[in-house]
């Protein structure tokens, strides 16, 4: 579905929020190569290219909750050691990802949350999370609180970014 009318009130307001992450997380990347996307200029094994990967992971993961719940993130107390390496490589750029593709990527994913934030019902309805040893059990999250995570999410990692391209070459995303 596309959207054909222009999102007013507490819709318009949140997806703003997000595009203005987006847009510092995307920003920090201006530039570079591949090889400088995936470079670890900090103590942390984050590079530029892999943030973005995790975020689009991320935000995809959280918008499916919303619609098919828990089922769609899986269950985290069950990880196997193959599932947090697959998890690991989120961070990294792999042999043969581009930035360019990484970049696309994220933008497709940003085009099916806007449409499902446009769409969808109601923000007030709520799934149980998954299970996790970082969420309380027995606890709800409705569609706004969801997309609240994507928009503080992706503001953090922002930040991360900010650091690491800083590091990479003294470009800083602001100032």
């Amino acid at each position: 579905m596309t959207i054909t009318e222009p999102l007013t009130g507490e819709r318009a307001d949140l997806l703003e929020a997000l595009a203005k992450q987006r847009h510092f997380l995307r920003h920090t990347t201006r530039d570079l190569t591949d090889e400088q996307a995936g470079l670890r200029t900090t103590v942390s094994e984050l590079c530029l290219g892999g943030l973005i990967k995790h975020v689009t992971s991320m935000e995809r993961q959280w918008t499916a909750f919303i619609v098919d719940g828990p089922s769609a993130m899986g269950d985290f107390t069950a990880m196997t050691e193959a599932d947090v390496a697959r998890w690991a490589d989120e961070f990294k750029m792999l042999p043969g990802e581009t930035l360019a593709g990484v970049l696309d990527a994220y933008a497709e994913a940003a085009r099916r949350t806007e449409e499902l934030i446009a769409t969808l019902p109601d923000l007030g309805a709520a799934q149980p999370l998954p299970k996790a040893p970082w969420f309380e059990a027995d606890t709800e999250w409705s569609a706004r609180r969801v997309l609240v995570h994507i928009v503080a999410e992706t503001a953090q990692h922002a930040g991360h970014a900010d650091i690491i391209r800083e590091s990479l070459d003294g470009a800083k995303s602001m100032g």
